[in-house]
């Protein structure tokens, strides 16, 4: 019989990714999460208990609904600062997320928990990249409005892990790779070439996490007996999952892992 452990729960990984989640300071959640320990005892089988307060969210920006948010030309600074703006509120979210699947579902693989944790780490450094960038440009996280669509889907799926990574990874943060490359575009035609290298590696690294959406999605869709693309459509009409809309990155979809069959059906049915 394995010895229990004797690692104080908060030097724990799945316990420890409750100190950035809880964080209401937007860059240091960002700082937080890269300083994370990948060396730590994992404990895939202990519950750790819901502290309540997640996610940490800064004061600012108020969230409204996403009809509610308003673009401006991009030829003016204001206009790409409200674009860049929405992309570091998307990575934020995505940092909250990455660390929430590792303290609430229990009893997977160590590697889950890792790749969270990495996935994390890139989002953190996307979040910063673009919050340098907007300092740059005589703006910060905070000043704008943003929405909070990410974060509602997590919500509703809280309970269920197959439903969260069958949903946001492989739905909610899917729909960056196909945005991706005509965002990228705006921003150069309308000169800011630094903007455009953020993208580009976001778009890399965005690609890593959803195939690790994918991976995870089918093995506890096999660890349950569940048919991954038949208990996918389930989910979209269960939880009211966003109509996709073309035009679909289909190279990037298919680096991440999805076979073709789901691209068919997208093309068909939007979703």
């Amino acid at each position: 019989m394995a010895r229990p452990s004797t690692t104080p729960l908060n030097q724990h990984l799945r316990a420890a990714v409750l100190g950035p989640l809880l964080s209401q300071n937007a860059v240091q959640k960002a700082e937080l999460t890269l300083a994370l320990p990948l060396d730590l005892p994992i404990q895939p089988l202990t519950h750790v208990s819901d502290p309540g307060g997640i996610p940490g969210r800064p004061a600012t920006p108020k969230l409204v609904s996403h009809t509610a948010l308003k673009s401006k030309p991009l030829t003016t600074p204001e206009g790409r600062a409200l674009l860049l703006h929405a992309i570091a509120h998307i990575e934020l979210n995505a940092i909250d997320l990455a660390l929430d699947v590792v303290w609430r579902f229990e009893g997977l693989p160590e590697d889950f928990y890792l790749d969270w944790v990495r996935i994390a780490k890139e989002e953190a450094k996307h979040f910063l990249l673009i919050q340098k960038h907007l300092l740059g440009m005589g703006f910060d996280y905070g000043h704008f409005p943003a929405h909070n669509s990410l974060w509602e889907m997590a919500e509703r799926t809280r309970g269920d892990i197959v439903a969260r990574i069958g949903l946001v990874p492989r739905t909610m943060e899917a729909r960056g790779l196909d945005a991706s490359p005509a965002v990228k575009n705006k921003l150069i035609s309308a000169g800011d070439q630094a903007a455009g290298r953020i993208m580009d590696i976001i778009l890399e690294e965005e690609i890593g996490h959803v195939a690790a959406g994918n991976r995870w999605y089918r093995y506890v869709c096999e660890t349950r007996g569940l048919d991954p693309i038949q208990t996918y459509r389930q989910l979209i009409q269960q939880y009211d999952a966003p109509k996709l809309k073309s035009p679909y990155n289909l190279e990037a979809r298919r680096l991440a892992g999805f076979d073709e069959e789901e691209l068919n059906y997208l093309a068909v049915n939007g979703l």
